[in-house]
Order: C-alpha cells, then sequence, then structure tokens
C-alpha cells in the first residue's frame, strides 16, 4: 500500500556534513527521506519553503530538562510530578525551535522518556542518562559547607563514592533505559564547595563506570574543566567531554588519541554572565563563571587544531533555557557557520551513535529544520527567536511558525 508523502520543494540542502548545498525538492514516506533533487510525487502533502534551507533536525548534545532552576539544592526539593511537569514545556520549547534531538545529560528517567515514546509529551527525540554521578564534595553535590543533610538520590545528581557503589549505579541506570552514563570529574560553576579545576573520582571509580557502560554498548560523558580533569577522564575510558573550558593543547591531544568528543556549551556562560546576578545566582558562582567564559571559546579553537571532534550543547537551566539558540551563534563565531552545522548536525549524531540521524539523506530518518533563509549568508535565519521555521519529525510536521513564542 502506497502512503501519502511530503515534499519540500524550493529550497536548497545542507545535508549535514557538505560544504555545498544542493537543490532540493526532499521528498518523505514513512518517516525517511525517499529522494532529494526529483519532483514531488502527485498527492504530496507540499511545503515551499520560498526560497529557504533545509538542514538535519538539531542535536543538543549537552541539554537538561530537568534543569528547572539554577538552585541545585532548590531544584532536588521540589517534587518530581512538578519537575517532569516543567520539563516537559522545556522539551515542547526545544522541539519549536528546532532541535529533534536532545540528549540529557543529568536528570531525566523512564517515566518521561515513557511519556514522550507514548505520544503525551511533544518532544525531541529523548536519550537520557538519569542522575549524573559525583562523589561528595564534587559538583553535583550542591550543598554550602555549614549543610548537614545529604543529597544522595537527587533527580540531577546522585552522590555516590567509591566503586562498588558506583558499579550498582551505572547498573540501575541502564536497567531503566539510559542511553548513556554522566560523571562529574572536576569542580563547576553553580556548586559552592569545589574548586573548578581540581580532578573529581579516582582513577579506579571512573574506569569502574566506564567499564560498566562499555559492556552495555554504551560510553560515559563527564563534566570536566581543566586539563588535569580532562586527561584523567580520557585516559580512564571517559568518551564525551562536557565544558571542557580549561582545555590546553596536552589534553586536547590526549582527547584526539583516545577518540574523544569534546561538547562545548558556550551559552550557558554568557547566559549567566548577563543575567546571573539579577537571577540570584551566588557571588562565588558568578566568579567561577568569569574564570571560564572567556577560556571556553580559546578550548574550541585548540580542540579543533588537534583535530578533536567538536559537538554542540547548552547547559541551560532554569529560565535561561530560552537562550538555547543563542548558542549556536556563540559557537559559530568560533568555529564558522559549517563546522557549526555540522557539529549540531551530523557531528552529534556520530557522538550519541545514531547514523540515522544528523544527516538529510535518502534512506535516513526524516527530522528535518526548515528556515526561510541560507544560514551560510544570514545566520539570523536560524538563531534568531523570531525567525519562521517549519519542523519535522520522522516526517511528520510538528511545527510551523516563529522558534520562540513569549518567554
Amino acid at each position: 500500500m502506497t502512503t501519502s508523502a511530503l515534499a519540500i520543494v524550493n529550497a536548497a540542502v545542507f545535508d549535514g556534513e557538505s560544504a555545498q548545498l544542493t537543490e532540493g525538492p526532499v521528498v518523505v514516506r514513512d518517516g525517511r527521506v525517499e529522494s532529494i533533487g526529483a519532483p514531488a510525487p502527485a498527492g504530496a502533502e507540499v511545503i515551499d519553503a520560498r526560497g529557504g534551507t533545509v538542514l538535519p533536525g538539531l542535536i543538543d548534545a549537552h541539554c537538561h530538562a530537568y534543569g528547572i532552576s539554577l538552585d541545585m539544592m532548590g531544584l532536588e526539593a521540589n517534587r518530581l510530578s512538578y519537575v517532569a511537569l516543567v520539563a516537559s514545556t522545556r522539551l515542547r520549547s526545544a522541539l519549536q525551535r528546532g532541535f529533534t534531538t536532545i540528549r540529557d545529560v543529568a536528570g531525566g528517567d523512564a517515566g518521561i522518556a515513557r511519556a514522550i515514546g507514548e505520544g503525551w509529551i511533544a518532544s525531541p527525540r529523548y536519550l537520557f542518562t538519569g542522575a549524573a554521578l559525583s562523589q561528595t564534595g564534587g559538583h553535583g553535590d550542591g550543598r554550602p559547607q555549614h549543610w548537614d543533610v545529604c543529597p544522595c538520590d537527587g533527580h540531577g545528581v546522585e552522590v555516590v563514592d567509591g566503586v562498588d557503589p558506583l558499579r550498582v549505579a551505572v547498573r540501575e541506570r541502564f536497567r531503566q533505559g539510559a542511553h548513556a552514563i554522566k560523571i562529574m570529574t572536576s569542580g563547576g560553576v553553580v556548586s559552592l564547595t569545589d574548586p573548578i579545576r581540581v580532578p573529581q573520582y579516582s582513577a579506579e571509580e571512573i574506569r569502574a563506570v566506564t567499564e560498566e557502560a562499555s559492556r552495555r554498548g554504551s560510553y560515559v560523558a563527564a563534566h570536566a574543566y581543566s586539563p588535569e580533569a580532562v586527561v584523567h577522564s580520557v585516559l580512564n575510558g571517559v568518551r564525551s567531554i562536557e565544558h571542557g573550558n580549561l582545555l590546553d593543547a596536552a589534553a586536547a591531544a590526549a582527547m584526539a588519541e583516545h577518540d574523544a568528543f569534546l561538547v562545548p556549551t558556550l551559552a550557558c556562560y554568557d547566559a549567566m554572565e548577563r543575567r546571573g546576578e539579577d537571577l540570584g545566582m551566588a557571588r562565588v558562582s558568578r566568579e567561577k563563571n568569569r574564570e571560564v567564559l572567556e577560556a571556553g571559546r580559546e578550548a574550541i579553537e585548540i580542540a579543533v587544531a588537534a583535530g578533536v571532534a567538536i559537538g554542540f550543547g547548552t547547559d541551560l537551566m532554569g529560565v535561561l533555557e530560552a537562550e538555547q539558540l543563542n548558542g549556536l551563534r556563540l559557537q559559530a563565531e568560533v568555529t564558522g557557520m559549517l563546522e557549526l552545522l555540522r557539529s549540531a548536525t551530523s557531528r552529534n549524531a556520530r557522538l550519541i551513535g545514531r547514523p540515522d540521524l544528523g544527516r538529510v539523506e535518502v534512506g535516513g530518518i526524516a527530522d528535518l529544520l526548515v528556515v526561510q533563509g541560507n544560514p551560510f549568508e544570514d545566520g539570523e535565519c536560524l538563531w534568531s527567536v523570531e525567525a519562521e521555521r517549519v519542523v519535522v519529525q520522522a516526517g511528520r510536521v510538528v511545527h510551523r511558525g516563529p522558534a520562540q513564542g513569549p518567554h
């Protein structure tokens, strides 16, 4: 039985990799790309791109659906039902911007994944790690020094110490359907008591996590800023370095040698610098943010020079999630538009092990973004929140209109 097709006409096509745009139409049937450049078949639903561009659906490899607050302990104190409901609005907004896949690297669970899978929530494809793993006093331990409570089992971070407890925690995450595992291997910005450069977790603890993930055919993503923490992570099997702002040439060389990815998150530092004080961020967090803010751009340049694969992420907490598209602009300022688009499409697809995503190619899954312009000539058509777009997920139109409504 022949099913109806969707045809996107009057469009140039960025395939996720090539420097040169090709000519459409793009024809979709049964959720996959059927043809590129062939005439639209009779009876197809037609989207007129009006001279715009078809891109692969964007992938945010460092997103926090459950990150509904900049207050780490306040976030963990909320009822999970409330967190999940707010998270559903964050996911819907990301989809409307054109992000058809996200990797949630500190939160999420089988419940919200099931609701998405059953169609109760409009959402990007959702790959979750469950709560990130942190050592006591590490980046995920959000307690001030004078508190005497244990955030042992939070929505976004779980504090777990020791090889055997870590093995159990990893196995439990995979039992619940986790895509990958997230660990904290250096200090961070919003945590209050950990120096940002000091490596966290022992080599034995990291290896326990990476070995368990490898046996499941998965991998580990590590929050790491300093060269010491980056090297400590990749030498012990970590595949994906998140942030990496303080990277140096030697650490980048170690990443390249071990085929590790760098996922920059420039959007969050820029947003916290501009808005953090008004949102009540602690002074110590604002000071740590300034330490890594400008270094983040240089880290990308260092990584590119070393041959490290560069992904794309945003890491936006609380109301800052509205700045997701700004992350595209900031990274394009460092790498140029072509490399930015590769990072947010085909390269992130390779990172998450989904070669059927992140490309516009015959036989590929039809997750597509149609913008009204050529992003290589005018990036505003891609990252302006007012720019009109059409978002297609698995061959179905899921959004037509501005990237972002009133916030």
